[in-house]
């Protein structure tokens, strides 16, 4: 009889020696699965008594399968560094400007009218895209863009605060982080254009109070009437009436977002008011893809001298803009009243 050397078989390597063989004892599968769950003795690996001869067929198992391993290992690692690279490449074009833009270059446009009147196919178009026939209720209220113009930065974010008109705080505090306010309403629709002087007195109110101001606070307002495109007899909103309601501080445009009428002078409205160039409306400037806007930037950055010339007005849309935060925004109101020497209840309750 010929002696045996004794090895030892790690325990869940006993199901791939019967496949091998093609035998499968009876109730393995259970036994394996159920032991693994039910005794803490089997939480370590165990040992089996095996040949010689049986060794050798068990590291022919293992062999390859310890390759198997090793390629998943390296796929994984592969994979891992696809999206590690990755994630640097939208955290860098998130963050690529915030450093650089000066504050006096950067607006917040809030956005305020009833629905169904045209303000999204009027970011759209800010934004450089085209015109939306379907109506869709908005489901993103926040967009950034981004310009380079005279080898200065821009920033624009726009904000959609209408659909907060079931949350009067929320709304009064988009209200006060704004730098300008374009109110809309469409040309065939009056009880839109109430709203619109609802919210008009509104802004005044809010600010007024916020700021403590005994007279009424004139605020940097454009009124458009969208819409414009429409024939005499759906329209219902007159251009007189609407220059009667308002005051004579306050901005008004008609345009339609569908054939781009009047775009142009409500575009460089906004930025008159804003204090921003007349390059930031759309037709004045060339939209980039993001990265191609960000290559711009860095090859401009320390080479601006009388010896070169500031690269043609670009900009482009932001595609990792998020909203900031409700609590960032009240820190940003709360910290343009520092003088206040005494705590005071929120104005913007």
């Amino acid at each position: 009889m010929n002696s045996t050397e004794k090895g030892d078989l790690p325990f869940d390597g006993i199901l791939d020696l019967f496949s091998l063989t093609g035998q499968h004892p009876p109730g393995a599968a259970h036994l394996l699965t159920h032991s693994a769950r039910q005794s803490p003795f089997l939480q370590r690996p165990n040992t089996l008594s095996l040949s010689k001869t049986d060794m050798s067929t068990v590291k022919t198992v293992s062999s390859p399968r310890r390759e198997a391993m090793k390629m998943t290992a390296k796929t994984r690692s592969a994979s891992g560094q696809r999206q590690s690279s990755n994630k640097l490449v939208k955290k860098s074009v998130d963050n690529m400007d915030l450093g650089r833009i000066k504050p006096q270059n950067c607006r917040r446009i809030v956005v305020l009218g009833a629905p169904k009147v045209g303000k999204t196919n009027l970011f759209l178009r800010f934004l450089g895209k085209d015109f939306k026939e379907n109506y869709e209720p908005t489901r993103e209220d926040f967009h950034r863009k981004l310009f380079h113009i005279g080898g200065e930065t821009y920033r624009v974010d726009l904000l959609d605060a209408a659909c907060e008109r079931e949350f009067p705080a929320k709304r009064r505090l988009s209200i006060l982080t704004a730098d300008i306010y374009l109110l809309v309403f469409s040309l065939d629709n009056k009880e839109s254009f109430r709203e619109v002087c609802e919210l008009l007195n509104e802004i005044k109110s809010a600010k007024t109070k916020f700021l403590k101001m005994k007279t009424p606070a004139k605020v940097p307002v454009v009124v458009c009437g969208n819409k414009v495109d429409l024939g005499s007899q759906q329209r219902v909103v007159s251009r007189s009436e609407v220059l009667k309601t308002l005051s004579e501080d306050v901005t008004y445009v008609e345009a339609s977002a569908k054939n781009s009428t009047g775009l142009e002078t409500l575009f460089r409205a906004l930025a008159r008011l804003g204090g921003l160039p007349d390059e930031t409306s759309p037709s004045h400037h060339e939209l980039l893809p993001i990265l191609s806007y960000q290559t711009v930037c860095a090859s401009q950055k320390g080479r601006r001298s009388k010896t070169h010339e500031a690269r043609a007005p670009c900009g482009a849309v932001d595609p990792l803009a998020r909203r900031p935060s409700f609590t960032t925004d009240l820190k940003l109101v709360l910290g343009s009243s520092k003088k206040q020497t005494k705590p005071e209840r929120c104005q913007i309750q």
